[in-house]
Order: structure tokens, then sequence, then C-alpha cells
């Protein structure tokens, strides 16, 4: 087995979300709970296949986001896993609904920030074994950082 990292390639403020599934199908159920859940969210899928013809599957309704998924999907090449950007919307607008999906398993991270991928790779395939999601912690919040994000959470219409 061979341990490998694959950096999610990606404007710095685009938001994705990344999982494994178990069906073909669910490209379409994932482009079905977006557009059921937030009408209005641009995005792109990309869902690697893991048998038959072994291809990246893909849905979405901007073409930008789309090539996107493809790329980081084709980069990835891990079975059953996809990949979802998004514009007009953030990972916690839709994520609960790609949970409920039915081919859903689970979800490895919904993020902004810069991540590597750590994979596996054995002669059968590759598998997603985590990820490195933005930065090292640093230390504990202080009064002035907890002030800080909760006027942060209430700018952007998270908070009353």
């Amino acid at each position: 087995m061979e341990l490998k990292t694959v950096k999610i390639e990606k404007p710095a403020d685009m938001n994705f979300i990344l999982g494994q599934a178990h069906f073909i199908k669910t490209i379409e159920d994932l482009y079905e709970a977006i557009v059921q859940t937030v009408p209005g969210m641009k995005f792109g899928i990309g869902f690697c296949e893991s048998s038959g013809p072994a291809l990246v599957r893909w849905a979405g309704n901007d073409p930008r986001l789309i090539e996107l998924a493809q790329k980081n999907a084709l980069n990835l090449a891990c079975g059953h896993s996809f990949i979802i950007f998004m514009e007009s919307g953030f990972p916690v607008n839709i994520l609960n609904t790609i949970k409920n999906v039915p081919e859903v398993c689970g979800i490895f991270c919904a993020t902004a920030n810069p991540v590597e991928v750590v994979i596996a790779e054995t002669d059968s395939g590759r598998g997603i074994l985590g990820v490195i999601d933005g930065a090292k912690t640093e230390g504990i919040e202080t009064d002035t950082d907890i002030k800080f994000r909760k006027e942060f959470l209430r700018k952007i219409g998270y908070k009353l």
C-alpha cells in the first residue's frame, strides 16, 4: 500500500463538500437534493464510479463549477467518492440534505479551507483515509476572540 496526499484545487474562498457514497444513482440524487434545498445555489458535482467503466460521473448547474468538480474528482480517483463545489450558498445550507441522500455513506469535510486528502493506493484501487482541513490549531480563544466570533456570526446572518 502506498500513502499519498492529493490537494483539492480551488479558488481560496470556494466552499466544497467531500464525501463517500455507494451507487451510480448518487450523482442524480445529489443534484436533486441540492436544487430542492437551495434552488439558487450554483454548484458542480463529481462522483468517482468504482466499477464498470470507472468514470467520473458529473452534474451541476454551472459549467465552471462542474469543470472544477470533474478535475478534482479525477485527481482523487477514489471509488465512490464525490465532491461538490458551490457558490451562492454554503455547505451548512445543504449538508444535512446531502447526509440524508440514501446512497451517502459519510462526509469527510465541508469547508472553504485549503484541504489535502490522504489517500491509500493498492493494486485494487484508491481510497480516502481522511483529510487535512486547514491549519493546525494554535491556542485557546480569548474573550476578544469570543466577542469577534459572536459578532461575525450575527453580521453574516447565522445568529440573531
